[in-house]
């Protein structure tokens, strides 16, 4: 699995759709019925989208650090040396989404950046300030500087609405040769086995997609805004066919936020764990096939709980739409709007039921995030108290309790020790750490000998560093 851009040498790439251009009327899905319909061009849908679609550029300055410092024998002969400074660049791709200069791309692409500047289609450039980063869905919202002028924005689709079959194009620049485009359609709807982002629910795609496409525009025949490019299957690194791309109603998410003025993304929460139905699960249901999201507990007091959701319930719908397995549970939960209700389908000992769950947000109280500064194994760790909140983020079941590492520096003492991004710190030279203030305490003692308790991918591990 290859996310769609390059790192150092490349261009961003974008997507476009052309055709008969006519935004009232609903895509009208037809065989061509005559070899003339065939000869018809998509130029003008491609001519009306370009403006749009933009390349993202992200600079990032790191220490180019020669190995041969670490050993003392070489550093007390040669001198510690100066660390070289180098410049990484990444390049994706970009649409404008408001006119008031929005442009919504992938988190990957200006993560870590110390500078992010966009290029429109008519050769401007303009200094970016990043807005808003969403790491679950891997989008990121960006605002163009120094400018009061509109500009042309996309329009979304309802992502929904999208059928197999159904026709669509990319406007973008692969592997830097400039703007292009391709075409192709709608392979599948809600892919869930891509590995890519929290959501897993995408939408795929045979126009031809390469590196340099990430936070471009898949964009359907009426040339609305379809879905984000975000990853490629390949072998080589090249398009083989299989694209993946974030769906336009998740993205609306995302920059309905942004515009808010919000500096995350705000979903409800469920209050419940969910899992997949195996066959063997669907045999002792007695159901025809193993699909829905099975609840495997609930969260005292949560809106499940609040709703009357028990263990062992089958959710096998939302609002009217087919919920197939918990990630489109949960992708189709997570865009929908704070506040109201949804309506859940339920099986409960083989009868149906319709539950009114309440769209709220996760209690997030105490989360008291900081970074270690003392001179300790965790200097330069991100941490969190988990709160219901970051529970439903990493997750983690509801009563895990502990300080979580929600980053990290690269070249940080941290990172360098061996911690790593999701690790829960249970214990720190037998003193238990519920809550950041306990580890910040912990950290600011001079110790020899550090024994540490943590959990990582839920297996709990002993550690002693120092000595």
């Amino acid at each position: 699995m290859f996310r769609a851009n390059r790192t150092a040498v490349v261009t961003a790439l974008c997507i476009g759709f052309s055709a008969h251009f006519n935004p009232a009327v609903a895509q009208d899905r037809r065989v061509p019925s005559s070899p003339a319909e065939l000869r018809l061009s998509y130029a003008p849908i491609v001519q009306r989208v370009q403006p749009a679609v933009v390349n993202v550029y992200a600079a990032k300055v790191v220490q180019n650090r020669n190995p041969l410092l670490d050993d003392p024998i070489f550093r007390r002969f040669f001198g510690g040396g100066q660390q070289q400074e180098q410049v990484q660049r990444s390049l994706g791709s970009g649409v404008i989404v408001d006119a008031s200069g929005l442009v919504v791309t992938n988190v990957h692409v200006i993560e870590g950046a110390d500078q992010v500047k966009v290029s429109l289609s008519d050769k401007r450039e303009f200094e970016a300030e990043i807005v808003l980063k969403d790491s679950r869905s891997d989008l990121a919202v960006l605002r163009l500087k120094d400018t009061k002028e509109k500009f042309p924005a996309l329009e979304f689709t309802n992502s929904d609405e999208l059928m197999v079959g159904d026709v669509v194009m990319a406007i973008g620049n692969p592997f830097g040769v400039g703007q292009t485009v391709t075409h192709g359609i709608i392979s599948a709807l809600a892919r869930t086995q891509v590995g890519i982002t929290d959501y897993q629910f995408f939408i795929q795609t045979d126009a031809a997609i390469n590196p340099g496409n990430s936070g471009g525009a898949l964009v359907d025949m009426n040339g609305r805004l379809a879905g984000i490019n975000t990853a490629i299957y390949s072998r080589s690194g090249g398009s083989q066919g299989i694209g993946f791309a974030i769906p336009a109603n998740m993205v609306r998410v995302v920059v309905a936020s942004a515009k808010g003025g919000g500096k995350a993304v705000k979903r409800p929460w469920l209050g419940a764990k969910l899992q997949a139905v195996t066959p063997e699960i669907a045999e002792s249901l007695g159901l025809r096939s193993p699909t829905g999201a099975l609840v495997a507990s609930v969260v005292p007091n949560g809106p499940a709980a609040k709703a009357g959701l028990k263990s062992s319930d089958l959710i096998i719908g939302i609002d009217g739409q087919t919920v197939d397995d918990p990630n489109a549970f949960d992708y189709r939960f997570a865009t929908r709007p704070i506040g109201g209700s949804a309506q859940i389908d339920v099986q409960r000992g083989g009868k149906p039921l319709k539950l009114a769950i309440a769209l709220e947000t996760a209690p997030d109280t105490g989360r008291n995030e900081l970074v270690v500064t003392a001179r300790s194994p965790f200097q330069g760790a991100k941490v969190s108290t988990i709160t219901p909140a970051v529970a439903d983020e990493l997750h983690l079941d509801a009563d895990t309790e502990g300080v979580v590492i929600t980053d990290l520096g690269d070249d940080s003492p941290a990172a360098q020790v061996g911690f790593q991004k999701g690790d829960i710190i249970l214990a720190v030279n037998n003193q238990k750490i519920g809550k950041t203030g306990d580890l910040e305490k912990a950290a600011g003692v001079s110790q020899r000998i550090w024994r540490i308790t943590l959990v990582r991918g839920g297996q709990q591990i002993n550690v002693t560093l120092g000595g």
